[in-house]
């Protein structure tokens, strides 16, 4: 149950005193307000000063008058009107309570002259005065005001047309630029974000021995919330923001001056943090002050528009020295930022950094419960113990993930002629339109991997990527199947695109000032990439040739004992074939242009079903093994030298590979890194998931190379040209309705005659022409219709040449052939198992000398 007090506090405008005082001592501290200082001198004259109605006017310089908002609107408000207009408070778009109730504004306006800033509507509205009694400091400009500026431009042009931010204007030196990206998401997942923020802050400011942070370290730390789009976020995140000081509804405008404002602009130091629990949090609980920099975007424009307010806008006028990327919904550790902003200030080439992101598991780890939620959790943490080290004693990781990450903010930096990493980066905004290949638009899916290679192969520089093992992030995954699927789909479509253009473009590397050794580096990581990448192209191939060859070898005459017959072991062999074959075929039918979710339960099903084959498939590898090991043992102990008699056979040797490349590399590095829970709680879960993550997500992602898109939601709304038709009750009790339909004769006789002589009228033929968008729809579906095409038959083709024991006898026989392909893919795997297993050890080793 949410607390009482924040529950009160549900209008923006007029939070009300918390009733424990017990809990806010200073609530009822006097005090009073001091004027505000005047910064700088003011180049405007009185002519130039221009009357703004500050409550219910929607356009500047224009008469009052009622304005049609989104259905979804925030700013929406009940307005009565003449001439029977009226609009009605919307329906919430929030997924978990509603709309929060706002207090109505006054019906009559405050009129308030102010002076346009350098030709841009920029407002200094106090804040009021029952969140200011919260306050430990009520003076200071910063606390007692919130400024609002109404941006009119690109992000590109914010510098340009002389705007400017609080920290501009109190001259501060900003080190940490945090921004929060989100979209719809409710308010226990951006205070889950926030509050964990300022926790890092007050850590930072705690560090009282630091040369760069102390007790005032916060006002060198500036957090960006930065919402996508005005008609989308979710009214109960904007009431957490109105709480904190950081917003005040009737401030923003449409228009200014003619120009429609493109992002609404916020700022405010506030002193308080409100928990995931909705309970206030201040200074008696250690917040500290923090400069927030909300940014409420008109339109929704994506992740990456986000970022341009980010980088292009807000960037040049802060000029920080690192920037912090964290998306909502990500909780990072409570010294997280310090451990990714000491990466930074010990090495001058570090131009980005990240920590682990970590599975949210619940309380008690109940959410592990859902074998889901346990396989991602296992992938989560073994790619942060022998991926991200590996990668970062190389000094470029492939992907620094976008929501918890850190940059340089020079780094990101184009050079004179406007190439550079951001050049790129920000390229993915308009690779989703017409003129996009769909090539480009997939490896864009996908943009935090171009952005990391551009910034380690950057001309003229030798910048690195590390990672960071101190610092994490919390994060939810997919619980559900269609969501996971979905998520998986942009991944996997996206890592295996831009893996082939870091490839391709690798000659870039060496036109960086990195030293030759380094260099070197990079040309091994490239050929452990390549090698990785047609490991997946084959992965579905792999896994069927494997499932087959166990499951044949169980009627083999060389196995004995046998855990049953021959025949029984034929017939199960068939039949499960039979089964794996036609889950196949059900994939691609229902891959081929259906959403996830309409298929839930043939997706649910499908991976039911591939657990159960990893099943018998495990059975098979153990009893195969076992019977191996013990026929080994048996033939050793006949020599006079044992062990070396054991080494000496093959299928021992391989067994052993097999056996210390996964289960003991696992166990060690876990352990290595002082983490080993997940082997107990997650491996199980992982390895009957892992055929649903070759077959089902493979054939799904490869399939739907054409959807480009992000997966953010469509237009629901609703058209109303046609006329509203609303029912009223009569005074018999039933139902009428009001409509406006055609009666008089005159009128109906119009209608004919124009139908009668549309008749008439010859028609000219004219020769269809596919339009921009239906030629745009064709090339990407054919684009995927050839991908999966060359897919299947690759694999097919690997398929038919180990298992066709008659056609393709010139190879060996079938034996022969299956024994030498499981050879190779044993090895292939304990190669690079091992070439992870060494990164991490060497990782370990650096970050010991490091300290």
């Amino acid at each position: 149950m949410y607390h009482n007090d924040f529950d009160s506090t549900r209008s923006p405008g007029t939070p009300p005193v918390p009733p424990y005082s017990e809990q806010y001592p200073l609530q009822d501290t006097s005090f009073s307000n001091q004027p505000a200082m005047q910064r700088g001198h003011d180049p405007f004259n009185e002519e130039q000063q221009q009357h703004v109605e500050t409550m219910n006017q929607p356009l500047l310089g224009s008469p009052a008058s009622p304005q049609v908002n989104s259905p979804r609107s925030p700013f929406s408000r009940t307005v009565g009107g003449g001439g029977g207009i009226q609009f009605v408070e919307p329906s919430s778009p929030g997924p978990r309570y509603g709309e929060a109730p706002r207090r109505q504004p006054r019906r009559y306006k405050t009129g308030k002259k102010v002076k346009l800033t350098g030709g841009n509507l920029v407002l200094d509205n106090p804040v009021p005065t029952k969140y200011l009694d919260r306050l430990p400091d009520k003076e200071g400009h910063e606390f007692t005001h919130m400024r609002y500026t109404a941006a009119t431009c690109d992000p590109s042009e914010f510098q340009e047309k002389k705007y400017q931010l609080r920290q501009n204007l109190l001259d501060r030196q900003t080190e940490l630029f945090i921004v929060l990206t989100m979209y719809n998401e409710d308010e226990v997942l951006f205070t889950r974000t926030l509050h964990g923020v300022m926790k890092n802050i007050a850590h930072l400011c705690s560090r009282t021995r630091s040369t760069t942070w102390g007790p005032q370290g916060w006002e060198k730390i500036v957090v960006c919330v930065v919402s996508d789009g005005r008609t989308k976020i979710n009214a109960r995140t904007l009431s957490v923001l109105a709480a904190l000081g950081c917003y005040q509804e009737g401030v923003a405008k449409n228009i200014v001056e003619g120009n429609p404002v493109t992002a609404h602009i916020y700022e405010h130091t506030t002193q308080l943090s409100v928990d995931p629990d909705m309970n206030f949090r201040g200074s008696e609980k250690g917040i500290v002050p923090t400069q927030m920099l909300f940014c409420l975007k008109e339109k929704n424009q994506k992740k990456i528009n986000s970022h341009r307010w980010f980088f292009q806008a807000f960037g040049p006028l802060i000029k920080p020295n690192v920037c912090v990327l964290i998306d909502v919904g990500t909780r990072p550790g409570h010294t997280s930022i310090y451990h990714l902003w000491k990466a930074f200030d010990i090495n001058r080439n570090t131009a980005g950094a990240c920590g682990e992101i970590r599975a949210m598991t619940g309380k008690a780890g109940v959410a592990l419960l859902n074998p889901l939620v346990a396989s991602q959790n296992f992938e989560y943490k073994m790619s942060n113990i022998l991926d991200k080290p590996l990668e970062s004693v190389f000094g470029y990781i492939s992907v620094l993930p976008g929501a918890f990450s850190a940059y340089r903010y020079t780094a990101l930096q184009n050079d004179v002629n406007g190439h550079g990493p951001l050049e790129k980066y920000f390229m993915g905004e308009k690779q989703h339109g017409s003129d996009a290949d769909i090539f480009t638009a997939n490896m864009y899916l996908a943009e935090d991997r171009i952005l990391c290679y551009e910034l380690v192969a950057k001309k003229g520089a030798k910048w690195s990527l590390h990672y960071v093992s101190n610092s994490y992030g919390e994060t939810d995954v997919p619980d559900n199947v269609p969501e996971f699927i979905s998520q998986r789909r942009r991944w996997l479509n996206g890592s295996f695109f831009a893996g082939i253009y870091a490839l391709v473009h690798s000659g870039k590397l060496w036109r960086s000032k990195h030293n030759i050794i380094r260099k070197i580096f990079f040309m091994f990581q490239g050929i452990y990439q390549t090698y990785q990448l047609i490991f997946s192209w084959f992965a579905i191939g792999n896994f069927y040739l494997t499932f087959y060859i166990m499951t044949t070898s169980m009627e083999s005459d060389f196995l004995d004992p046998k855990p049953f017959s021959g025949d029984v072991a034929r017939y199960l062999h068939i039949s499960l074939n039979y089964v794996y074959i036609v889950l196949l075929v059900v994939q691609f039918i229902i891959a081929m242009g259906n959403r996830p979710q309409g298929f839930k339960w043939a997706y649910v099903l499908s991976i039911v079903f591939f657990a159960l084959l990893m099943g018998y498939i495990m059975f098979c590898t153990i009893w195969i093994t076992a019977v191996g090991v013990d026929s080994a043992i048996d033939e050793a102990r006949q020599s006079d030298d044992m062990f070396m008699a054991l080494i000496g056979q093959s299928a021992f040797r391989e067994v052993i590979v097999a056996v210390v490349s996964t289960y003991v590399i696992y166990f060690l590095a876990s352990f290595m890194f002082l983490d080993p829970w997940h082997m107990f709680t997650s491996f199980i879960q992982y390895i009957f998931m892992s055929p649903s993550y070759i077959n089902v997500l493979n054939i799904y992602a490869f399939c739907n190379t054409h959807d480009v898109s992000w997966g953010t939601k469509g237009d629901n709304s609703v058209s109303t040209e046609l006329g509203v038709v609303k029912a009223k009750k009569g005074k018999d009790g039933d139902q009428h309705v009001e409509v406006e339909v055609p009666t008089e004769q005159k009128d109906l006789n119009e209608q004919y005659e124009e139908a009668c002589m549309e008749l008439k009228r010859q028609v000219v033929e004219v020769p269809e022409k596919r339009d921009a968008k239906t030629k745009q729809e064709d090339y990407y579906k054919a684009f995927r219709t050839r991908l999966v095409l060359s897919w299947v038959i690759t694999n097919m083709a690997l398929v038919a040449v180990i298992t066709n024991g008659q056609i393709l006898e010139w190879f060996g026989t079938y034996e022969e052939r299956s024994t030498v392909y499981l050879g190779f893919i044993l090895w292939s795997v304990a190669g690079l198992s091992a070439f992870r297993f060494i990164g991490s050890i060497l990782y370990l080793i650096f970050k010991i000398f490091r300290r």
